[in-house]
């Protein structure tokens, strides 16, 4: 991986984490594309960057990480069960990883099912600073679906909140804040298994330094502006791009071809 591949995946991340569209499954299309797909390193790239995008979390929602203790325990809480099942399934979810098929499919399921969200959760909504343990456990389990490449966590999760009777911007403020602590541990993982089996040179540490630097920019200018598209439109507009990109990305696969296309 050289840093134009580096830039662009990083660009694609930042612009993605937060929109219901799956940051990871277009990252591994994108890698597919640029023809590194395969590359042992591009995994661990591509999981590892994506805490850059979610600093830019702590930047702009700071004073909500100064709260009392009970807010970090909902946070846990919701971690809880993701964190489970992630260790448990984590060689099914490292083969996954791998498969372009299984993303598109994701995106193609998941954009079916945002095209109805806003009509089954279109009842009185409630603002909210955080949720109460109970809200925080079954937001968590929410939060496991996106262990499926392509099925992104912000959807899984917002729509989670939206399950707990939260309107959409308390929704989105909690999915945001529950990425911080996940992406914390998934990176931390992926960079101690990547020492294990092959430690990473010097040269690897500085791309990921600059996808991380680059992430954080993109979606520091991005995350607001989706709080107020989702706030204003709802999901539909998402559910159908999810869709498009999905079909078009299966009928290459079944048309046989190559999408190392750069």
């Amino acid at each position: 991986m050289n840093y134009w591949h580096a830039l662009i995946l990083a660009i694609v991340e930042g612009l993605t984490e937060f929109l219901p569209v799956s940051s990871t499954g277009h990252m591994i299309i994108v890698a597919n594309l640029l023809g590194i797909g395969q590359a042992p390193f591009t995994e661990v790239y591509i999981t590892s960057i994506q805490f850059g995008a979610i600093l830019s979390v702590v930047a702009l929602y700071w004073r909500r990480f100064l709260q009392s203790f009970d807010f970090y325990l909902k946070l846990a809480v919701a971690f809880i069960p993701f964190g489970i099942l992630g260790f448990v399934l984590k060689d099914v979810i490292t083969e996954l990883l791998k498969s372009v098929t299984v993303v598109a499919i994701s995106l193609v399921l998941g954009g079916i099912i945002l095209l109805f969200v806003d009509k089954w959760f279109d009842g009185e909504r409630k603002q909210v600073t955080t949720p109460n343990i109970k809200q925080a456990f079954k937001i968590g389990l929410f939060q496991c679906i996106a262990l499926i490449p392509g099925v992104s966590r912000s959807a899984a999760t917002i729509v989670g909140g939206l399950s707990q009777g939260f309107d959409r911007r308390s929704a989105a403020d909690f999915s945001f804040l529950l990425a911080v602590p996940t992406m914390f541990v998934i990176t931390a993982y992926q960079l101690y298994k990547a020492y294990k089996i092959t430690p990473l040179q010097p040269g690897d540490l500085q791309v990921l330094a600059f996808g991380n630097v680059v992430a954080f920019v993109v979606a520091l200018l991005a995350v607001n502006s989706f709080v107020n598209f989702v706030s204003r439109f709802g999901f539909r507009s998402f559910g159908i791009y999810r869709i498009g990109i999905g079909v078009i990305i299966l009928l290459m696969i079944g048309l046989g071809i190559d999408l190392q296309l750069i």
